[in-house]
Parts: C-alpha cells; sequence; structure tokens
C-alpha cells in the first residue's frame, strides 16, 4: 500500500476520534520509518524499540493536535519520535557533573615558567639566527620552521641542491656555537 501524504492525514484524522483500526494502520504503514529515526539516535535496538512504543503512546493522545498546514504528517510523526529518543538521551546524562571533576583536566598550555623559559630560548634562537647572512637565516627558517624541502629551498634561492645542502649544514653549526656560547 502507498503511504501518501493524504493517507496518513487521514489516518491520524481516524486516530484524533479514537479509531483503533486506523491506529493499528498508521503502526503498520509508519513504524519502521519511526523505528529507524529512533535507532540512529539511541544507538541500541532495545533502547529503540522501547522509545517507539512510547512515541506511538504519544501519537494516540496527541493525533487531535495534528495540524495539515503546519508539516507534511510524515514530518510531524517524525518530529514527535525524534524529540522522544533525544528526550531519553538527555535523561540519560548526568544533570550537572561535580565541578571537583574539572580539576582532573589536564591543562595543555605551558605553566607561566616554562612559557619564560620558552620565550627566552625563542630570543635567543631568533638572536642567533640574526648573525646569520639574511638569505642563509631565511633558508634555516625555510627548512626548519616552515618545512620547505631542500630541492624547493635550492629553487626559491636559485642554488645548486647541494649548495643549499651546504648552506643549511654549516648554517646549523653556526646556530648551535651561538646557543652553546
Amino acid at each position: 500500500m502507498q503511504n501518501t501524504a493524504s493517507d496518513i492525514t487521514d489516518l491520524l484524522a481516524r486516530v484524533a476520534l479514537r479509531d483503533r483500526a486506523a491506529f493499528s494502520l498508521l503502526y503498520q504503514r509508519t513504524s519502521a520509518k519511526l523505528f529507524g529515526v529512533a535507532l540512529r539516535i539511541l544507538k541500541d535496538r532495545t533502547d529503540a524499540e522501547e522509545a517507539l512504543q512510547e512515541v506511538y503512546v504519544k501519537i494516540w493522545q496527541r493525533a487531535d493536535r495534528y495540524q495539515q498546514s503546519a508539516f507534511s504528517p510524515i514530518s510531524w510523526l517524525v518530529a514527535i519520535a525524534r524529540n522522544h529518543a533525544l528526550d531519553i538521551l538527555r535523561a540519560r546524562r548526568p544533570m550537572a557533573d561535580d565541578i571537583d571533576a574539572a580539576l582532573d583536566i589536564a591543562d595543555g598550555l605551558p605553566n607561566p615558567e616554562q612559557a619564560t623559559v620558552a620565550n627566552a630560548e625563542r630570543g635567543q634562537i631568533d638572536g642567533c639566527l640574526d648573525q646569520l647572512e639574511a638569505d642563509k637565516a631565511e633558508a634555516v627558517r625555510g627548512a626548519y620552521l616552515d618545512g620547505y624541502a631542500y630541492q624547493e629551498l635550492a629553487e626559491r634561492f636559485d642554488v645548486p641542491l647541494n649548495t643549499m645542502r651546504t648552506w643549511l649544514r654549516r648554517s646549523l653549526l653556526k646556530l648551535k656555537e651561538c646557543l652553546s656560547a
């Protein structure tokens, strides 16, 4: 049988008048879809089956509230199923977590002392990079801070690949000397 909007609207109108046969037909024609909605939200077959029973109780009780101009009948039914499943999920969650649980959450940011040390080290590295020739310092930043490949840097600076490797190796040695001083 087809499940046209007018068929379901007619069934809802008859259910509003407490027609049990119409309610049975409505269930046969729409339960698979509403079960799918509940299952997708609740992710548990048993919970979805229980929710579906409760949804049809609500439909039986509220069929007279359906207004054809506001929603299609299947949208109205899906909204009831969706909202009921979401209500079940909300009821499962604890109302409020204990504030002390927040103390166990690690802060990924460095503490003030670590931040100060990191800033000092960063300043020292920048100072040592400034002592290199400008193109060599830019190549080091490109290779080790920006992630450029040696070949990309060689093309960028218009030098052979081996020359770029030499620049980087010698620059790192100079940086090591500067940082250890």
